[in-house]
């Protein structure tokens, strides 16, 4: 499991870009989910569609990150427990 949790959270840095392309593409699926309401529906499909997108990559990028904070709890106990 240490190998796997090394694995996901080996470049936070990378993680938060992926994250924020996600955050970036959510925004872009609001506006054509706006642009929709005042003109053809459609509009609001294609940004549902862009939204179910954004929000993989963001869990992609945040999981990234969160594992990376996990792996560096984990590993500081193990310290402690050593000493």
């Amino acid at each position: 499991m240490n190998s796997l949790l090394a694995k996901l959270g080996q470049d936070p840095k990378r993680s938060l870009s992926i994250f924020l392309r996600g955050l970036g593409l959510f925004i872009l699926g609001l506006s054509f989910i706006a642009i929709g309401y005042f003109n053809h529906h459609l509009w609001q499909i294609i940004g549902l569609i862009i939204i179910t997108f954004a929000c993989l990559i963001a869990a992609w990028g945040y999981l990234g990150i969160f594992v990376n904070r996990w792996f560096n709890i984990l590993n500081k106990r193990k310290a402690n427990n050593k000493k």
